[in-house]
């Protein structure tokens, strides 16, 4: 398929955008292996000092109280003052030997320390030397005795106080035996044969084809022309075990994915397709603008009649595949002038033939191999692809680059030969080119080092599954979120599959990760509940700059929402705060749609993603519709590869909408403290339909300075509804063009 002559949509076409704890014999009995880090003394054995009483020199707030560090709950925590030195004690009721003290510091921690040891809480005798701590769980082995013992903090580590989510005392020989948070309750069950759900359908090559085709058939059709399937509650899982399976034709609708269980792409292949195409969405059926909220992902097609169809848009990773044939990104009817589909993501896949965009508004690819790219229509996006095309923005609107700086593949479920469940964590690359297999380098871990959650689980439960020392595999359901689910353990990871949906309640911030090494998130959807949450994830601590180069947080296919089903309402979406995180394809989505009412003073959020650390690294970055600045990037040395945008629609007047600098505000804001910043590839949107006077005066505003640098950046007024009176800054002219016909401003370099 070739890319049409026409490369802008018309206006009447643009898209809307839119359990309980069982005993260790039972657990064996039902060939069920309950973790090996929930150990006796972790989990039977509690701290002499919990639940007693604690002092400190001082807290930061009343919400920080020092009885928070021995409440056995991981979840609150001790902070002091912003100021040296500081102190926490707990009183033991009586003298005990003590063995061991374990620390779960937060972000904010003490470089140096002393564990001491009282008799009377006066006259103070150190028991460990001089201590640097560490963020996250630290355990110190010691010898001495005391009534009262308290961690003695000479210097900070961070401009913030000192902050312990839990201070652990053990006594007479007890202590963990694994440097973990003590837990609140009972070892929870893992297995390495997990059920994952009635969601999660599971082929294997000796299933009928035709049992194969009824399920996939039963979920799609079941989305045809539906009223309430965008925003349902419905979620779909197809797994396909290792081999070779028969036609299968699987129409792919929302929150549905399709993968294999294979250490390799290549074990499993689907001959047949995985669709995507338009002429099925309830409102919209003329274009693909609005097929999100679905993945293909670690297997191999051989397509039917030569080409297999993707024509998706937003939150629609397809990764890991190997097409045995070509690869169209349009929908069928993208020839009538009117199919049209809406940006997308490619990564760490081979295309045998060609990859037709046609009708793609934009599109990022990256670390794959392609045999040949055509089409284009405003901004086309290649990183580390090999056969990509050249750079030669804007005409036409190809941004190339040789190499990625540097990536971490999502991790994935796969099945061994023995027939057990485990996930590999592909390792960290840098300068990356091409597929990341066979032979990807990693780590396989094995899932009963996972607690497999499944909706209905508390938060709480949560939180004591990592408390314990798990890995988090979210099944497919939507997650009522009552407390904020916290990662405090470096190298954790927290994946999902079929779109796991979590929803805050009362304002609280859904999922929080410590400034640790080496976290991996993947594979989570976020909306944002009807009570405001200021933010619903963060990554670190603003104000914390550790280097974490060598093993970074990473953050994969993370998708949020505010307004969907529900009335959502949060101030900031994302705020990332640790140096070195990678951002690897999130779609951050003020609705203007959903299944609940949406407008300008319903769904509320001022910004999509906040970037405080240094070294920060976006591949694939799409935030739409906020009212406010939608990405400020406030790190240094920051690098974003693809960024498409929207302006919110919904602007009911200029005098509602007046930013720190004029009319509206940028899209993509670079503080103006920044030295050093890098963006390849973004576009900015404006379809005002509400108002369609409404001008916003640039939609990329960064500082001028040399070590700041933008290459192939445009905008376009959708429909000619709405004016962006330049690109960057005061440069680049604006949109709509006198032409109209929808016809993008581009700059090729700033400066």
């Amino acid at each position: 398929m070739t890319s049409p002559t026409l490369t802008s949509p018309p206006p009447q076409t643009r898209r809307r955008h839119g359990l309980v704890a069982l005993s260790a014999v039972l657990a064996t009995a039902l060939g069920i292996t309950v973790a090996s880090v929930a150990t006796n003394a972790s989990a039977a054995e509690l701290p002499v000092s919990q639940g007693k009483p604690a002092t400190a020199s001082s807290v930061e707030s009343a919400a920080f109280s020092a009885a928070a560090a021995v409440d056995g709950n991981a979840g609150t925590r001790w902070s002091s003052t912003f100021a040296d030195p500081q102190w926490l004690q707990v009183d033991l009721g009586s003298t005990q030997t003590i063995s061991q003290v374990v620390l779960n510091w937060e972000a904010a921690y003490a470089s140096a320390f002393t564990i001491q040891t009282s008799a009377n809480g006066t006259s103070w005798t150190n028991i460990t030397p001089v201590t640097a701590g560490q963020a996250g769980v630290q355990t110190l082995n010691a010898t001495g005795s005391g009534r009262y013992v308290r961690m003695n903090g000479t210097t900070r580590a961070t401009p913030y106080g000192y902050s312990l989510w839990e201070f652990q005392v053990f006594a007479n020989g007890s202590g963990p035996t694994t440097p973990t948070p003590t837990p609140t309750g009972p070892a929870l069950p893992t297995s390495d044969t997990p059920d994952l759900g009635p969601n999660v359908r599971i082929f294997e090559p000796s299933t009928p084809a035709a049992t194969i085709q009824s399920a996939v058939d039963s979920a799609f059709n079941a989305q045809l022309r539906s009223p309430t399937a965008q925003f349902g509650s419905q979620r779909h899982v197809f797994l396909f075990k290792p081999g070779s399976y028969g036609r299968v034709w699987a129409n792919i609708g929302f929150y549905t994915t399709v993968a294999g269980l294979g250490l390799n792409p290549d074990d499993v292949t689907i001959n047949g397709a995985v669709n995507v195409d338009s002429g099925w969405n309830y409102g919209d059926e003329s274009n693909a603008t609005q097929n999100f909220w679905r993945s293909m992902e670690n297997l191999s097609i051989v397509p039917e009649g030569g080409t297999n169809r993707w024509a998706v848009s937003q939150a629609a990773p397809m990764r890991r595949v190997h097409i045995k044939g070509n690869l169209t990104l349009a929908p069928s009817n993208q020839d009538n002038g009117q199919g049209y589909s809406s940006g997308g993501y490619l990564a760490d896949s081979v295309v045998d033939g060609v990859v037709s965009s046609g009708s793609q508004q934009q599109w990022y690819t990256r670390d794959s191999r392609i045999a040949r790219w055509d089409g284009g229509v405003w901004n086309m996006v290649y990183s580390g692809v090999q056969g990509a095309p050249a750079n030669a923005f804007p005409n036409p609107p190809h941004t190339t680059l040789a190499t990625t700086p540097v990536t971490r593949e999502k991790p994935y479920l796969y099945v061994d030969s023995a027939g057990l469940y485990r996930v590999f964590v592909p390792a960290l690359r840098r300068n990356s080119a091409g597929a990341n297999w066979p032979n990807t380098a990693g780590t396989s871990i094995p899932m009963r080092e996972f607690y497999v959650a499944k909706p209905g689980d508390s938060a709480a439960r949560i939180n004591s599954a990592l408390a314990q020392g798990l890995n988090l595999f979210f099944t497919p359901g939507t997650y009522s979120v009552n407390e904020t689910i916290r990662v405090t353990r470096a190298n954790t990871v927290v994946t999902g599959i079929g779109f796991p949906t979590l929803i805050p309640t009362g304002g609280v911030e859904a999922l929080n990760v410590a400034d640790v090494d080496g976290v991996k998130v993947s594979g989570l959807t976020f909306d944002a509940g009807t009570t405001n949450s200021p933010t619903l994830m963060s990554v670190g601590r603003a104000g914390v700059h550790t280097d974490h180069a060598a093993n970074p947080i990473s953050l994969q296919d993370v998708f949020f929402r505010i307004g969907s089903s529900v009335q959502g309402k949060a101030t900031t979406t994302l705020a990332v705060h640790s140096d070195d995180t990678i951002i690897d394809h999130i779609w951050a989505w003020r609705a203007d749609h959903g299944g609940a009412p949406t407008g300008w003073t319903v769904n509320t959020g001022d910004t999509g993603l906040v970037v405080n650390g240094d070294d920060v690294l976006a591949t694939g970055l799409f935030v739409e519709h906020y009212q406010k600045y939608e990405v400020i990037w406030n790190g240094n040395r920051g690098k974003t590869i693809f960024f498409q945008n929207e302006k919110p629609y919904d602007v009911p007047n200029q005098a509602a909408w007046i930013g720190p600098r004029g009319n509206g505000y940028a899209a993509y804001k670079v503080a103006d403290s920044v030295t050093d910043h890098e963006l390849w590839g973004g576009g900015s949107y404006a379809y005002f339909n509400v108002n369609p006077s409404v001008r916003v005066d640039r939609a990329f505003e960064v500082p001028n300075r040399s070590g700041v640098r933008l290459r192939s950046v445009l905008t376009v007024s959708l429909g000619d509804v709405g004016t962006i009176a330049n690109v960057v800054n005061d440069t680049g002219g604006s949109v709509p063009n006198p032409a109209g016909n929808t016809t993008p401003r581009n700059v090729v370099a700033y400066p």
